[in-house]
């Protein structure tokens, strides 16, 4: 790789034509909002094919940045661009700074001030790089252009600079020291001790500085980060300044830092070069996901989905065969919920999106359409109408079977609880194909207890015969699927709006009544398709009509006056020196309520934490979050409750997900 990537790095410096088409696409794309005479910002986004990479500033040993020239109006000025925290890659030993994945260069653009306040004004640029794999490098070049329209508004577009933005080092606000000699280079970098760090790496803005793919070794001291590196190995240079990139972890976080000649302190506490947080054998992740799956048949969000269990459960008495099929069927249904959210998951995460477990609940539509199901559910289950489709899921019918384990994995997975916390978490690190084991063992967990009795004769036979007695035990089981409709129109309302909220239960009332139309058609003995379809039809128009969800909900209150959470506000909380409470909920999540009524939202929390000086800090989950998914996955957890409590000089600690009334109290009085 070495002589053919200078080979073709001199090429591409001569702007040589390229026929072939890129293997990194380019894309240039402008912020909306600018303003005549302020800075506003460009984006140069670049998509590599698979297996195919572009480069930081500083390449390493091999590659080329990028080199861009501009074409703006009179008056107009392109800052330095901006690069996101890149990775390393170790070729036959030569260390390459990377990205092999969609990245973007943030360029600061100031435009003139004697430019009309709705003007469009027109940006071009032409770009050269080298794109390479591990085997070849070919330089690349595009001719760009993009408009900046003045006084614009996108809420789409600012979304996407945010998350570009948070790819972004972020700036340590005060400098470090460095202090070199013919053979090593040693950094002082001002880090608070809480910081966690994960597989860090240091990249040097400055070439010809440091032997790029020599091991680099870290030590803390308080809060001071003492980063060793050896030199370059053929005349190196000392520069006056050094500047360059700490990656913190494996998430692409990282802080950019200044450093100038000083006193770089001796010794330290040294730190493992981790590549990766050391998980469990697969053996025992796939038992914590069994056992996991199995504890979540008892969790409060389970609950409501039980009543269809109950059901299906009295019936499995009436024959061996019948009751080894529905349970074979019902648990087909559990797993391939559980196989197919996984693959969602993990699909969606290899896109970039910043997604966690439960991750189908922070979309409205979906919460409108389990609103929909859970009415139908339960004007069924008090005997409104009867579900009358050939074939599909009639009730006993292995179909029928099928379906209530894809509603029962649907409804459960959003809850997290003991051993399934960490063997999701797992899930999000490891390849494809043991993910997706453990997300099979999740659904075989769940359905275990009814795959037991529907296989184990002497369980059966414990089971009350069939009767009228089933009728009345279904009319009651009508309750808890209601309670369960009522929470997803509050949720509707936290994550849709109030208009959004309206439209969706006016839909719903109005699918009642069509369904009770079926019913009454049924009991009459005539047709009840065209009733059926009028409820189609109003269930597909809800979904196709309903307004744009309103803007993010305001934090709710809580009696012990929690902070919003973000990466920043926790550095900030952690510097003070205070006990710190991390608090990760989501309105959908049923285990997260019970926790806080019963552990955090008490007068007796709020006494011992004013009385221990403890920061909270709270997250709310129940829209996506980029910040939150990547503190979920930092703390090796799929999704919440999450609860973790930072107690100065010792390492975070993760509470239980169920809490116990006096937990936090106590956690707090032992400060």
């Amino acid at each position: 790789m070495t002589l053919l990537c200078l080979l073709t790095a001199l090429v591409a410096g001569s702007g040589a034509a390229i026929a072939a088409p890129n293997h990194i696409r380019a894309q240039l794309v402008a912020a909306p909002g600018a303003v005549p005479g302020a800075a506003t910002t460009l984006a140069i986004v670049m998509h590599p094919e698979k297996g195919w990479h572009g480069y930081w500033m500083n390449p390493g040993d091999a590659g080329l940045g990028m080199q861009l020239k501009w074409t703006l109006p009179e008056g107009a000025s392109a800052a330095e661009p901006a690069y996101p925290v890149p990775h390393t890659l170790l070729v036959s030993g030569l260390m390459n700074h990377v990205y092999e994945s969609d990245y973007a260069l943030l360029v600061p653009l100031t435009l003139p001030a004697s430019a009309d306040p709705h003007a469009r004004v027109p940006v071009r640029l032409a770009a050269q790089w080298l794109a390479c794999t591990e085997e070849i490098c070919v330089p690349e070049r595009a001719d760009l252009a993009t408009e900046v329209v003045l006084g614009s508004r996108d809420p789409k577009a600012e979304a996407r600079f945010a998350q570009w933005r948070r790819m972004l080092p972020a700036p340590l606000d005060a400098p470090g020291t460095f202090a070199a000699d013919t053979k090593t280079l040693r950094l002082a970098i001002p880090l608070p001790a809480s910081v966690d760090l994960v597989d860090p790496h240091v990249f040097v803005q400055e070439d010809k500085v440091i032997d790029y793919a020599a091991p680099q070794t870290f030590a803390r001291k308080g809060d001071t980060l003492i980063v060793t590196v050896a030199r370059a190995g053929f005349a190196p240079r000392t520069p006056e300044t050094l500047h360059g990139v700490l990656k913190l972890d494996t998430f692409g976080n990282g802080l950019a830092f200044n450093t100038q000649p000083g006193a770089v302190p001796a010794g330290g506490a040294p730190l493992t070069n981790a590549a990766s947080p050391e998980l469990p054998a697969l053996p025992l992740l796939l038992l914590a996901a069994l056992a996991g799956g199995l504890l979540l048949n008892v969790m409060p969000c389970v609950f409501p989905i039980l009543s269809l269990k109950a059901l299906s459960l009295a019936r499995a008495g009436e024959s061996e065969a019948h009751a080894r099929i529905e349970g074979l069927a019902y648990t087909a249904g559990v797993v391939t919920a559980c196989l197919g959210l996984g693959a969602l998951l993990l699909a969606l995460r290899a896109g970039g999106e910043q997604v966690g477990w439960a991750f189908q609940l922070q979309e409205p539509l979906v919460v409108v359409a389990l609103l929909l199901l859970a009415c139908t559910i339960t004007a069924n289950l008090l005997g409104a109408f009867e579900f009358a489709v050939p074939g599909f899921a009639s009730e006993g019918s292995p179909q029928g079977a099928f379906a209530t384990g894809l509603l029962a994995a649907f409804v459960a997975t959003p809850c997290t609880g003991p051993f399934m916390a960490s063997a999701m978490g797992a899930a999000l690190l490891l390849p494809v194909v043991p993910a997706m084991a453990l997300f099979g063992a999740l659904g075989l967990g769940i359905a275990l207890p009814f795959l037991a009795i529907a296989f184990i004769p002497a369980l059966r036979t414990r089971l009350p015969r069939p009767g009228k007695w089933m009728t009345v035990f279904r009319r009651w089981m009508a309750i808890p699927m209601g309670l369960t409709a009522i929470a997803l129109g509050w949720l509707v309302w936290q994550v849709g709006g109030e208009i959004y909220f309206a439209v969706a239960i006016l839909f719903t009332v109005l699918l009642v009544l069509a369904l009770m139309a079926v019913g009454r058609a049924q009991r009459r003995g005539r047709r009840a398709r065209p009733a059926a379809l009028l409820a189609l039809f109003d269930a597909l128009a809800c979904l196709a009509l309903l307004p744009g969800a309103a803007p993010e909900p305001v934090a709710a209150a809580s009696v012990l006056d929690a902070r919003p959470f973000s990466p920043r506000a926790l550095d900030t909380a952690l510097a003070s020196g205070k006990p710190v409470f991390v608090w990760m909920t989501a309105d959908w999540c049923l285990t997260c309520k019970v926790n806080e009524k019963v552990a955090i939202e008490r007068d007796e929390t709020r006494e011992a934490f004013r009385k221990a000086g403890v920061i909270v800090l709270r997250g709310d989950w129940t829209r996506r979050d980029p910040a939150i998914t990547q503190y979920l996955t930092e703390r090796g957890a799929a999704g919440v409750p999450l609860y973790v409590w930072y107690k100065p000089g010792t390492a975070p600690e993760a509470l239980p997900q169920v809490l116990t009334p006096t937990l936090l109290a106590d956690k707090a009085a032992g400060q």
